[in-house]
């Protein structure tokens, strides 16, 4: 059976069929951020990425590797219709595992699992394997692939939309699956009538070298948009070096791969130098804070025909038109929580669950150089499905945040936040504290 996908103005005939009665999960019950230990979803596939890219912000031919999958933009039971993209937060229960692109560039190890022996055409509200024998094991189970995120699923069907940990595979990668040592060789088409997999993110593996910077189609002085990729743990953000301070760089929509940057000096003028640093998907910058000096190529001062143009970039420890350092005044002890306070507000709710946003402000008299948040749930029930611009523990009803790598710097009297989104009832937090260094 064929299904049709559109990937910005491409259109990809993809031929499919899926796998597993995993249930029908609520949106809030993923983490989009990560995947602790494997999970089990059904497995589709589809014939190549769209023209000139994928989801992800890449054409096809400057992918790591030619075996890549696509991941949900929408997590929404029942519920076949599209929201604008990338998910605003209004609506952040329903993001994907695709995460806003923000899962784009990383790396899963995917195991087969039993294959459909029934009907499992994606129909709406319809289980994802019915009739016939239903899931069966056969030669081809434990069979393991590693697979770079390189586009996005959104189509209105109920295997992009009912499954949360639903993956769409490049058909052509369905026989390099490796059992034994050996790929399968057969197992596509006669045994594969959509199949349940397990899967996990991992760092890349056999990684070696440095990142790929290229100028995607349009680039030019006055629209300096990048392709970042070939990252060890994927890429979570680019922060420029422009005027004298770092800013983050735009994420080109949900183009998890491609962001719009600013050159060191002569914003709005055509500047030509550019300098930027890279986050991964664990919020730290990549290879100790290394920055990447480029200009654009040549062929860009009017806008870069080809989809993808290959930058060639030096690497300094720190910015290189960075002005001379002026020292920082010593400030007066104030006892770590006197230099940052807490405060939070609901931004969305829904049943089942809400959306936080909290603000970190440094109440000192020095920018600080991290900072650590912590605050307690009302109700001993309530649990985090997923946050961003800050790394979160939970114990019990206890809740801890760690700084990001590009947001533990506050100037004083200034401020920073970091979002979540709780399983639970919208219960008021209390023991809002916050330490900073």
């Amino acid at each position: 059976m064929r299904r049709r996908w559109v990937l910005g103005s491409a259109l990809v005939v993809i031929t499919a069929c899926l796998t597993l009665v995993f249930g029908q999960f609520p949106a809030s019950a993923i983490d989009p951020g990560g995947t602790p230990s494997p999970v089990t979803g059904n497995a589709t596939w589809f014939s190549g990425l769209g023209s000139p890219y994928g989801g992800c912000g890449l054409p096809q031919a400057n992918l790591d590797s030619q075996n890549f999958l696509a991941l949900n933009v929408q997590n929404s039971p029942g519920n076949y219709s599209d929201v604008p993209r990338p998910i605003s937060a209004a609506n952040a229960a329903l993001i994907g595992m695709f995460d806003n692109g923000l899962n784009c560039d990383r790396w899963v190890k995917v195991t087969i699992g039993s294959n459909c022996n029934g009907t499992n055409d994606g129909a709406p509200n319809e289980p994802f394997c019915r009739g016939g024998a239903g899931f069966v094991a056969d030669q081809f189970n434990g069979a393991t692939l590693d697979m770079v995120v390189a586009d996005s699923c959104d189509d209105g069907n109920a295997w992009c939309k009912d499954d949360p940990f639903h993956v769409d595979l490049h058909q052509a990668s369905l026989n390099q699956f490796v059992l034994n040592g050996s790929p399968v060789g057969d197992m596509y088409p006669n045994s594969w009538n959509n199949r349940q997999v397990t899967w996990q993110f991992e760092p890349a593996p056999n990684y070696t070298g440095d990142i790929n910077i290229g100028a995607i189609q349009g680039a030019q002085p006055f629209w300096p948009a990048i392709a970042v990729s070939h990252l060890a743990n994927g890429i979570h953000g680019v922060q420029y070096f422009a005027n004298g301070a770092w800013v983050n760089a735009t994420m080109d929509s949900d183009q998890g791969d491609d962001y719009i940057i600013g050159p060191t000096t002569g914003a709005g003028t055509g500047g030509s130098q550019y300098e930027i640093q890279v986050t991964d998907a664990s919020g730290n910058l990549i290879n100790n804070g290394r920055v990447y000096n480029f200009t654009l190529p040549s062929g860009c001062t009017t806008g870069c025909s080809a989809p993808y143009t290959p930058i060639t970039y030096t690497t300094s420890t720190g910015p290189v038109t960075s002005p001379s350092p002026t020292p920082t005044p010593t400030p007066t002890p104030t006892g770590g929580s006197g230099k940052c306070a807490l405060t939070s507000s609901v931004v969305n709710s829904w049943s089942g669950g809400y959306q936080l946003q909290l603000t970190v402000t440094n109440t000192g008299t020095a920018p600080t150089n991290g900072w650590t948040a912590a605050f307690m749930f009302g109700d001993s029930a309530e649990t985090i499905a997923s946050s961003w611009n800050a790394t979160l523990k939970q114990t019990g009803s206890q809740v801890s945040a760690t700084n990001a790598g590009y947001n533990g710097a506050v100037a004083a009297g200034s401020s920073t936040t970091f979002g979540v989104v709780v399983n639970g009832s919208n219960s008021a937090l209390s023991a809002l504290s916050c330490t900073a260094t």
